[in-house]
């Protein structure tokens, strides 16, 4: 591809619910500071789904999920100083932001106060819809770009992007590590990177999953003990035991019954993202002064600083790669939690 190319092979949900079939779609020409990435993987996270069916409102279509994209570098625009042709990177979940306000100017454009561009289903600056990574090639600022180290296949670095970072920014903030006791509820795509992310900071790791059919992986994964949260004997037995607990889950827990498992000071970090709201009874918080708390992926520092550990500890997701024209098949099967644990396209079948 070269900038004269303006539309590139892709996958693309036309309308909400529908499925997502092959197409094409535009990219922008190679600006001063972008770099063209051939894709080699993207990810299928549990975003995509709630997004390319309208779970979370009112989407962008036709729509081009995917915000885990590995790949390489096959060009650089004129001014680019971190990459060149070559190099392997990656995109997360967003690819811009306003660079101006508060947050942004801490380094945490996540929470730009007004709104990142995400990778895909978003209005760019020029009001043009962005596209994900279900694509051959993908155009992204450098400064929005990561790098993936050496010794991370790209294909389980991929889910890093999204999967990695969103369980690595809270374990971070909440010092995860040595003497700390740290619960994942939901063995998934999300939470076996929390286990495998927590135990590699040294921390003491329990998953917290609805049955123990899970129980072997999640040792293997690195998880101290495993519990069943269908036995309500777990939540009597675990009461006031753990100093983070992290949800993953993307439907409505009982936070009242989460919370009650969580030390006075401790807190519960939610990063599943459930279409319905939840409730929660104040006097489970006031009780030992807990917090309740949410955490979105993680800034480009960081999620550059995640990638490195990660890489330094022998980190990636646990994945199973599929074509594109299974990408429907694949929606299915993540709803019904049959999938160990993260689906990775294979680009070069779009």
């Amino acid at each position: 591809m070269t900038t004269n190319v303006t539309t590139v092979p892709a996958y693309a949900a036309p309308a909400a619910n529908a499925p997502l079939e092959r197409t094409t779609v535009p990219r922008r020409p190679v600006g001063e500071h972008d770099v063209l990435i051939e894709i080699k993987y993207a990810g299928i996270c549990h975003s995509d789904i709630h997004q390319a069916r309208d779970g979370w409102g009112e989407g962008i279509f036709p729509m081009v999920p995917g915000h885990e994209i590995a790949g390489i570098v096959t060009e650089t625009g004129a001014g680019v100083t971190r990459f060149q042709v070559g190099d392997r990177v990656g995109v997360g979940c967003f690819v811009d932001s306003c660079r101006e306000c508060a947050y942004c100017l801490q380094g945490l454009e996540q929470y730009c106060v007004k709104g990142g561009t995400g990778t895909y289903n978003a209005l760019d600056k020029n009001g043009e819809p962005t596209y994900g990574g279900y694509s051959s090639h993908i155009v992204v600022d450098e400064n929005y770009t990561l790098r993936i180290p050496e010794g991370i296949g790209l294909d389980e670095a991929a889910p890093l992007l999204c999967a990695g970072i969103t369980l690595y920014s809270p374990l971070a903030h909440w010092k995860a590590g040595p003497g700390k006791k740290v619960a994942i509820v939901g063995l998934g795509g999300l939470g076996h990177m929390g286990v495998k992310i927590a135990h590699a900071l040294g921390a003491e790791v329990t998953v917290l999953s609805q049955s123990l059919k899970k129980r072997e992986d999640g040792l293997k994964l690195g998880a101290d003990h495993f519990h069943a949260t269908s036995d309500p004997a777990t939540f009597t037995e675990l009461a006031g035991t753990f100093d983070l607990v992290i949800s993953t889950v993307s439907a409505p827990l009982d936070f009242n019954a989460y919370l009650s498992l969580v030390k006075t000071d401790g807190a519960l970090v939610n990063v599943g993202a459930p279409e319905e709201p939840v409730s929660v009874n104040l006097f489970s918080l006031i009780g030992g002064r807990k917090t309740l708390a949410g955490s979105m992926i993680g800034s480009i520092a960081e999620t550059q600083e995640m990638l490195d550990f990660c890489a330094e500890h022998g980190l990636g997701a646990e994945i199973e790669v599929i074509a594109a024209d299974r990408i429907n098949e694949a929606y299915e099967r993540v709803i019904a939690s049959d999938v160990r644990y993260r689906f990775v396209i294979d680009a070069s079948t779009i």
